[in-house]
């Protein structure tokens, strides 16, 4: 299917819910103006497009699977962080807390900073430093991201976290603000729902962190490089990355032994 015959699909079955556009974009947090141009054949609809508008229509789960396959049909999508940036981050970040209200499990794995929906304000604002935000912009993006930490406190959903050990020690922000952002680690791994594991450098270790990534359900991963962000819902991709967050699971301490390495790594900064 062509992304001008899945557009077209989309408002067929728009108008047979007898939806209006501006609800269903409402509901799929998009602009009225793009789901128009998904529907007009325009703009070829992400795989994430598609699921977010399928759910705000509400549509039986054999239609939804036909043409979630359908928008499959390119997979692996590439997106420039300059692309990003220029439609705005803190919209790029309601994308994602959209994403995150559908996802029952989401599963991290970051070797290079704090993952998202664990860092404190200091710590966002440090990893955007360098990334050309105008001051607006990056207080935007700062709400946005805090915005969505919001879904950890909601236990029909799991989250998964494992973080290598480095990341603990990397000093964007000063001391007693690194400090702080570890004591948040400990405080959110005392979450019912939310699992975080702290890979350690002696572990061994079966899988290298060639990058940084994030699963949600089974569905789809969104995988973070320096120019770039690349989603993928393609199966045999998906299970690479399971694969390599099971490996890197086995490694990982959690529980009191995580928050007693995470305790350690934060008293070093205190002294």
């Amino acid at each position: 299917m062509k992304g001008t015959d899945l557009g077209k699909a989309l408002r067929e079955l728009r108008l047979a819910a007898r939806k209006e556009a501006k609800a269903v974009s409402r509901s799929a947090a998009m602009s009225p103006s793009k789901l128009s141009k998904i529907e007009n054949g325009r703009l070829a609809p992400s795989v994430i497009d598609v699921e977010r508008i399928l759910a705000a229509l509400g549509v039986p789960e054999d239609t939804k699977s036909h043409l979630t396959e359908a928008a499959r049909a390119v997979a692996t999508e590439a997106t420039a962080w300059r692309i990003l940036r220029r439609a705005g981050l803190h919209k790029h970040q309601e994308d994602i807390r959209a994403i995150e209200a559908q996802t029952q499990e989401l599963r991290v794995f970051q070797h290079s900073c704090i993952p998202g929906l664990l860092q404190t304000p200091e710590y966002v604002r440090a990893v955007q430093q360098h990334s050309e935000l105008t001051d607006e912009a990056l207080e935007k993006m700062i709400s946005a991201r805090l915005r969505r930490q919001e879904v950890l406190f909601d236990q029909a959903r799991r989250f998964h976290f494992l973080i290598t050990e480095p990341v603990l020690r990397w000093e964007l922000i000063p001391r007693l603000m690194t400090a702080a952002q570890l004591d948040r680690l400990v405080a959110a791994s005392r979450l019912p729902n939310v699992t975080i594991g702290i890979v350690p450098l002696p572990a061994p270790k079966s899988q290298l962190p060639t990058c940084s990534f994030a699963m949600f359900d089974s569905r789809l991963v969104i995988v973070e490089i320096p120019h770039a962000e690349i989603t993928t819902s393609e199966p045999k991709d998906i299970e690479q990355y399971v694969l390599k967050f099971h490996a890197f699971e086995r490694a990982a301490a959690t529980g009191g032994e995580m928050r007693g390495l995470v305790e350690s790594i934060r008293d070093d900064f205190l002294r």
